[in-house]
């Protein structure tokens, strides 16, 4: 049986596909109620399932008349996906958020199984370089880290 956690995410989804718009307005006292939850368990699945890197803007109003605004980021224009991970990757990036940020990437439809394969490939060869030869510090590696993965992700968006 599915989590109360996937349950909600899926129920949201669901809003967000039935709609014409790219976004949904809920209400977290709404969505407690239906799910027979607390409000902090909506707050955990919008925190942890619909963020940035799964393709999900959020803005919250909290107080009595409070609302959720989950918006679809639609990155049709190689331009604004070129934007958009810029702003994901960021100046410094660990191995571990490379990986993270892949598949995300590749669930959405953006990475294939052998794109996300040959970057993380490249990553680790720059990380043993980067230790090994150069011996430099974890901050300047993941500063390395993100410039590879920006131009690499920019060089597949861009065709």
């Amino acid at each position: 049986m599915a989590s109360l956690t996937h349950i909600i995410e899926r129920h949201i989804q669901e809003l967000l596909e039935r709609t014409e718009k790219d976004s949904v307005f809920l209400s977290r006292k709404d969505l407690a109620e239906r799910f027979g939850c607390v409000p902090s368990q909506i707050n955990y699945v919008i925190r942890s399932r619909f963020t940035p890197e799964r393709g999900y803007l959020v803005e919250s109003q909290r107080g009595g008349h409070g609302y959720i605004r989950i918006i679809r980021l639609c990155l049709k224009m190689p331009e604004e996906r070129a934007n958009h991970i810029d702003e994901l990757v960021g100046d410094v990036i660990s191995e571990q958020e490379i990986k993270k940020l892949l598949a995300n990437l590749q669930d959405r439809k953006l990475l294939t199984a052998r794109e996300r394969l040959l970057i993380e490939i490249a990553v680790r060869f720059q990380e043993q370089i980067s230790k090994e030869i150069f011996d430099l510090s974890p901050f300047k590696r993941e500063t390395l880290h993100a410039e590879l993965l920006k131009r690499l992700l920019r060089s597949l968006v861009l065709q």
